[in-house]
């Protein structure tokens, strides 16, 4: 394995649209990826009959203020962020049993087709994706260890790297996926900036 090269042992997934998804969770469970998630992408999981563990597990917290609060906590964010060749950061990762978290699934909650649709200020309020957005972004700062993928538009992009060399990346690929997470990112919060702008 070259020096570059990072194992995918662990993913979060945490998505709005669950299609197209199977393919890519079949994969991965073939690779022995274990599945982390919260709320409906959980049931989604174990619904094709895969084992999932809940996020809620990890942190010992519960999905808050009507599902607002869900990843946002330093259990996740730090198994997202530790580099793993620091040393600081690894003893700390045992210190308060952090898991390594190497691959990150996101989807979005649909904010522009929510405008689109003629929604409440309300309804448009409460689809400004807060825990996937700083998802993508942890993951994305960290492309040294982690592989982020920020829309179901990237799924087909993992699954050709996973069937062309199992679960493992460059660190080429990782900084391809996260340079398309920051423009993920970017495009939603230009298309929320409009939003208020008017």
């Amino acid at each position: 394995m070259a020096e570059n090269n990072k194992k995918i042992k662990t993913a979060l997934i945490s998505v709005f649209h669950k299609d197209g998804l199977e393919e890519l969770l079949k994969k991965l469970n073939d690779e022995g990826v274990k599945f982390l998630s919260t709320g409906g992408t959980q049931t989604f999981i174990e619904s094709l009959g895969y084992a999932c563990e809940k996020v809620e597990q990890v942190t010992t917290y519960p999905s808050i203020l009507g599902g607002r609060v869900k990843t946002l906590h330093p259990k996740v964010f730090g198994g997202i962020l530790a580099r793993r060749d620091n040393e600081g950061d690894r003893e700390q990762m045992a210190q308060y049993e952090i898991p390594e978290i190497d691959l990150v699934i996101v989807d979005l909650y649909p904010f522009e087709q929510t405008v689109a649709s003629g929604a409440s200020e309300e309804d448009i309020i409460e689809k400004i994706d807060i825990g996937g957005i700083s998802l993508i972004r942890a993951g994305a700062k960290n492309f040294n260890d982690v592989v982020i993928v920020p829309s179901k538009v990237e799924y087909s992009l993992l699954l050709d790297i996973l069937n062309k060399q199992g679960a493992e990346t460059t660190k080429e690929q990782r900084r391809m996926f996260a340079t398309r997470a920051f423009g993920v990112s970017s495009h939603y919060d230009t298309a929320i900036n409009a939003w208020f702008e008017k």
